[in-house]
């Protein structure tokens, strides 16, 4: 019996959107304005976007020519800061030899009309919690209201998966952050996500930008085998895993049969399979064949002992894709 991961079921000959799922602008503390932020995604091929000030929350579409379409959210934050200072919505941070650990989240919605509790421009109060049982009533609230949630930048916010993986009810977890990336060469490759995977937490994996200054933006995105490009048909495909994630090469399928992983995309250097209680496994481009001798399919023949697996493509310039997992058991 065949098992397809979701984005690749169905619609295959319809092109998947491409959209962006975090990112900030001079609405909170980003360096771009919202005009500005939205034309620069359409200019990089972006089907949809969404605008997430911190506790600041959008559903407008500030340029509105470029027909892209704008998904509702913010990014909601809580956690024990050394210092916290909030000047007019701007959320400034002081680190100092104490440290931090923080927890942050992504809210995306539905349009108003369809259930979304939020108001255009509704501020948001900052959680003062220490610990994830403490933040996890703020995030019952969140879905209550309509919201889907994505936990934030695990590595950067000093949570290791101990720290967060009780947290109920997010659809989604970063495995790429363009500005943690940039700016401290963290969340980069899926930090955690095989321990949380491995304790039977079915969560998916998403990469975003987070983008403050503006060369953050345009470097992670997630593609997704939507309907159609409205906010109703991306949130069902994004609930449904009807996705994957890149910072560039493209996934074309992937699937689980007659006892083997298989999965095709663009050119690639090396194709990896990941599960845990299992060593990642390696395809590389010596061992097939697309433009240049690089890999373009890769097949895994795996025993009885996976759950479940996941793969990252990596390209000849080091970027990454992610498939979300397929589950066996």
């Amino acid at each position: 019996m065949m098992i397809r991961q979701a984005a690749f079921a169905g619609n295959k000959n319809n092109p998947m959107l491409k959209g962006g799922l975090h990112c900030h602008t001079t609405r909170s503390d980003g360096h771009g304005t919202p005009e500005e932020v939205i034309r620069l995604h359409k200019e990089n091929g972006y089907d949809f976007l969404a605008l997430t000030d911190h506790r600041f929350y959008n559903y407008t579409n500030f340029a509105p020519e470029t027909g892209i379409t704008i998904v509702p959210g913010m990014e909601y934050d809580g956690g024990g800061f050394p210092t916290v200072a909030d000047n007019d919505g701007l959320l400034t941070q002081a680190f100092d030899s104490t440290g931090f650990r923080c927890f942050h989240t992504v809210c995306i919605g539905p349009e108003k009309e369809n259930g979304n509790a939020y108001e255009q421009d509704q501020r948001f109060d900052s959680a003062r919690v220490k610990s994830q049982e403490e933040y996890q009533p703020y995030l019952d609230k969140l879905h209550a209201d309509g919201q889907m949630t994505i936990y934030c930048h695990p590595e950067w916010s000093s949570t290791p998966a101990r720290y967060f993986s009780k947290l109920k009810g997010n659809f989604a977890m970063e495995i790429w952050n363009s500005g943690c990336a940039i700016e401290d060469d963290m969340d980069t490759d899926a930090a955690y996500w095989d321990e949380l995977l491995g304790q039977g937490v079915r969560i998916n994996g998403v990469a975003t930008d987070d983008g403050h200054a503006m060369y953050h933006h345009c470097k992670g995105w997630v593609r997704v085998n939507a309907k159609d490009n409205t906010v109703s048909s991306i949130l069902a495909a994004l609930n449904e895993g009807k996705f994957y994630s890149s910072c560039g090469p493209e996934i074309y399928d992937f699937y689980f049969e007659d006892g083997k992983f298989v999965v095709e995309c663009s050119d690639a250097q090396k194709i990896r399979l990941h599960a845990d209680k299992h060593p990642t496994r390696i395809a590389r481009s010596t061992t097939g064949g697309g433009a240049d001798g690089n890999l373009t399919r890769a097949e895994f023949n795996v025993g009885n002992g996976y759950s479940y697996a996941r793969v990252t493509v990596i390209d000849k310039e080091g970027r990454h894709a992610w498939t979300n997992p397929i589950y066996l058991k």
